[in-house]
């Protein structure tokens, strides 16, 4: 999961994660050839908010895969596949501090729970920055739509990051958790999506992974919802070149490995999605 952590250092004092990730794939890392599927991002163009849902469908998938459907400034939110093959959510966040030592932040800085559901694991974390991280065990499939909605609520230095997921069975969204970190004042920038490969054995390296992510919105602090309808196309280190992206039926997709070719977008590239006759989002959590 190194990829996370460029990012994360990247997006400090930065709203815009666009521009910030052409530094992650700059100079190729050699050490990862066959090791790993490149990793690849949908970095949105959007100004500050204080929601963000999107919606992804995986069409693809393989054990251990992490799709990030929600990712800003101060975390990510999304499904992962872990190597033995169980599924869950994930959404976490980060503390605005250096280093990689849960242990080290004093207490008044570390990200701190507010809240979570009766079925949700949560913790601290370490290794790739701190923070702290909510788990729910959820069997998702391949081919379901599945949605998510962050809300960011600034009090005083701190902001609260408050992560839903919309459980299709219970017909619901389920609320997993909020967190709060100190934040300056300011709410959610740097929107972004991606696939990464964390099991990295060389086998992994052979499977293809793609998802489709759609119905992307965030709302400003007067209420108004605004679609994300451009994205970059932008990669980690790895040199690998089996990656692809673009659009499928009006939304954004993201591929890698296997036998993926780069048919669609080129790295860097800019995707534009006509998103007619879209309607904002209603009847979201608050």
């Amino acid at each position: 999961m190194r990829h996370r952590s460029a990012i994360r250092g990247s997006l400090r004092g930065s709203g815009f994660l666009g521009l910030v990730l052409i530094a992650a794939y700059a100079h190729a890392d050699e050490k990862l050839a066959g090791l790993a599927c490149r990793s690849v991002h949908l970095a949105y163009q959007a100004e500050a908010a204080v929601a963000f849902t999107s919606e992804i469908v995986v069409e693809q998938s393989a054990p251990g895969t992490y799709f990030c459907v929600c990712g800003f400034n101060r975390g990510y939110f999304g499904i992962q596949e872990l190597p033995d093959g169980k599924k869950l959510v994930i959404f976490s966040v980060w503390e605005p501090s250096a280093g990689d030592d849960p242990n080290k932040v004093e207490e008044s800085k570390r990200t701190k729970l507010l809240f979570k559901d009766p079925a949700v694991r949560t913790g601290r974390f370490g290794g790739e920055g701190t923070g702290g991280q909510s788990f729910f065990d959820y069997d998702w499939k391949v081919g379901q739509p599945y949605r998510f909605l962050v809300r960011a609520k600034v009090v005083g230095d701190r902001t609260e990051f408050a992560g839903y997921f919309f459980v299709p069975e219970e017909n619901a969204w389920k609320h997993l958790a909020t967190f709060s970190a100190l934040g300056e004042g300011q709410a959610l920038g740097g929107y972004y999506g991606f696939i990464e490969d964390f099991l990295r054995n060389k086998k992994s390296a052979t499977q293809e992974r793609r998802a489709c992510y759609g119905q992307g919105w965030v709302q400003s602090a007067g209420g108004s919802w605004s679609p994300l309808l451009r994205a970059r196309f932008t990669a980690d280190s790895n040199p690998a070149t089996n990656i692809n992206a673009g659009l499928a039926d009006d939304w954004f997709f993201l591929q890698t490995g296997g036998k993926t070719e780069n048919a669609g977008t080129p790295l860097k590239g800019m995707i534009e999605r006509p998103g007619i006759r879209e309607m904002a989002p209603a009847s979201l959590p608050e």
